[in-house]
Order: structure tokens, then C-alpha cells, then sequence
């Protein structure tokens, strides 16, 4: 890689600031910040946060992960327009009925290299992250550490893969650019951020839908009203769908687990997500901080812990 591209694709990193969910959730450990309330949305505490952690770590951790992973990045994007849409040189997993590359934004334009900025994909590393779950009265109540090295460390650090399975999340060991390509994986998160394996996001199938209105616990089956949707963060000119928290954080399909009242709060809402095999499960973001979730979500007082999520789900009867 050239210097001038290095440069280029450094330049464009530091310029997506909180566009990513690198670690753009507030002051872990300190007040509040200021904003109204945004249903789905990035941390308006983001800005601060990120632009101290962006000057302390992205010239020393940019430059030793992008000489790294760019060079990667960019092999893996050349081998993605080498094959062309609707052919990943393997199988057919990642394309639709219509011939159409998962990698695109479904009208056959590849995104892979926007999305290896945006989401900040980490090249030849595997999170350190896991889930550890514990089975309670038929629900696996899962804690997830998707803290990806904390606010400072986040992007140099890759996203969590993860699969559901009878006997609880198994940790799927790949790096970002493998998972791409991946169907080995279902749902995967870093920071705030929490995507499924399909559309723009994988090759596989893993949709979900919202369940308005409703208790986790009263979920029994995926409602006749409710629509199955799979990623589709990116338009057709590849820009980031932005989710509306005034951020451009990409709305993903899970993006409706929290709203910012101060910190990351958690709605409570319940999913229903489809697996690639048809089985199906229920969903819900419990908690995102270790510490101090009920106030957060009442007060609007910063949690401690961030990143270190309860999430509660279960195998649907069908």
C-alpha cells in the first residue's frame, strides 16, 4: 500500500469519530452529559468521549493497526471486486435469489470497504471478549464483554462473534475480515453496537424483528404483524443508514434495545430473532452497564462497567 493511501484511509478513519461504534458511549465513569432523549441512538456524551480517546490512542494505535490491517483490508476488498457481485469463490451463501452479494446494500453495489471503515473491522486479531451464561427457569441469561479494550483501546480492537445454540452462546473464533465471509456466526457486538449475520452485515440468513409493546416474558412466537429484517445499514451509494441519534451511527436491525437519556439506557424491547436454520429465539438487552443500568435508564446517571452486557434470550417452541 502506498503512503498516499495509507494516509488517505488513516485520514478517513479519524474523521468517522463517533460514526462507528468504537467506543462512542460516554464518560464510562463520569456525569451525565447533556441531550434529549433519542430512541435508538449514540451517545450525545460520544463527542467528548471519543475525541479525548481519538487524540490519545488513534495516533499510536492507528498507525501500527492500519499498517497492519490495511494492507489486509485492502486485499481482502480487492478479492470481494475480483470476483464481483453475486460470487464470493466459494459457494453461494452470500448472495441472494437475485444473484446479489451480502456484502452490498442490495442493489448490487459491495460496501465492504466502507464498512471495514465505518464499523472499524480489525484485521488479524480475534476479541478478547466472551459470553458467559447461566440457565435461569428456561432462559439463558447471558453477560457479554463487548468492551473491545475500553473507550481508548476500541478501535484497534475487533467485534465479539457469536452463535446461539441450545447449550448457550458458543464464541466463534475469527477476526473481522474472516467474518465477512463467515456463516459461522449469528450476532456479533462491540461497544454499543450489536449486528446480525445477513444483508450488508454477513453472508448468512440471521434476521429479527421488534416486538412493540410486549414483555420479553410474554413472548411466545413471532407475531403475525411483525416483519423479519435483515441488515441493511447502507444505501445504494454506500453511505451509512444513519439511525437517527444525530451521531450517524449505522441503524441496525437490534438498533431499538436503547435511547439515550445521559448514558446508554435499555428499553427493554423484545426481538425475535431467525436463525439461518429457521429455528427461532426471543431477545432482550437486560443491561449494557455492569453497574448502575435502573439508574441510568430513570435518572439519566452514567452506569459503570459499559460494554459489559445482560442480555436474556430463549429457544422459541414452533
Amino acid at each position: 500500500m502506498t503512503n498516499k493511501t495509507h494516509n488517505s484511509v488513516t485520514l478517513a478513519l479519524l474523521l468517522l469519530g463517533c460514526a462507528t461504534p468504537l467506543g462512542c458511549d460516554g464518560n464510562d465513569g463520569g456525569g451525565a452529559g447533556q441531550g434529549a432523549t433519542s430512541a435508538g441512538g449514540a451517545d450525545g456524551a460520544d463527542d467528548h468521549a471519543d475525541h479525548h480517546a481519538d487524540d490519545h490512542a488513534d495516533d499510536h494505535a492507528d498507525d501500527d493497526a492500519d499498517d497492519h490491517a490495511d494492507d489486509d483490508a485492502d486485499d481482502h476488498a480487492d478479492d470481494h471486486a475480483d470476483d464481483g457481485p453475486g460470487d464470493d469463490g466459494t459457494d453461494d451463501d452470500s448472495t441472494d435469489d437475485d444473484g446479489v452479494d451480502d456484502g452490498s446494500d442490495g442493489s448490487g453495489v459491495d460496501c465492504t470497504d466502507q464498512m471495514i471503515l465505518d464499523l472499524g473491522l480489525v484485521a488479524g486479531s480475534i476479541s478478547e471478549g466472551a459470553a458467559v451464561d447461566t440457565l435461569v427457569g428456561g432462559d439463558w441469561v447471558s453477560t457479554v464483554d463487548a468492551t473491545a479494550g475500553g473507550i481508548v483501546e476500541a478501535a484497534s480492537n475487533p467485534w465479539l462473534y457469536l452463535r446461539f445454540s441450545p447449550d448457550g452462546f458458543t464464541k466463534v473464533e475469527l477476526d473481522d475480515l474472516e467474518a465477512l465471509d463467515s456463516t459461522e456466526w449469528d450476532i456479533a457486538t462491540k461497544r454499543f453496537g450489536i449486528r446480525l449475520n445477513s444483508g450488508v452485515s454477513g453472508p448468512s440468513t440471521v434476521t429479527a424483528a421488534l416486538v412493540p409493546d410486549t414483555a420479553y416474558d410474554a413472548v411466545t412466537e413471532l407475531p403475525d404483524s411483525a416483519a423479519l429484517l435483515d441488515e441493511s445499514f447502507y444505501d445504494a451509494q454506500c453511505s451509512v443508514v444513519d439511525d437517527g441519534s444525530g451521531q450517524g451511527a449505522p441503524l441496525y436491525t437490534l438498533t431499538p434495545w436503547w435511547f439515550y437519556p445521559g448514558c446508554v439506557g435499555t428499553t427493554g424491547a423484545p426481538f425475535v430473532i431467525e436463525l439461518a436454520d429457521g429455528s427461532r429465539v426471543k431477545f432482550v438487552v437486560d443491561a449494557y452497564y455492569e453497574q448502575g443500568q435502573q439508574a441510568c435508564n430513570r435518572e439519566g446517571a452514567m452506569g459503570m462497567g459499559s460494554a459489559n452486557y445482560t442480555w436474556r434470550w430463549a429457544y422459541l417452541v414452533q
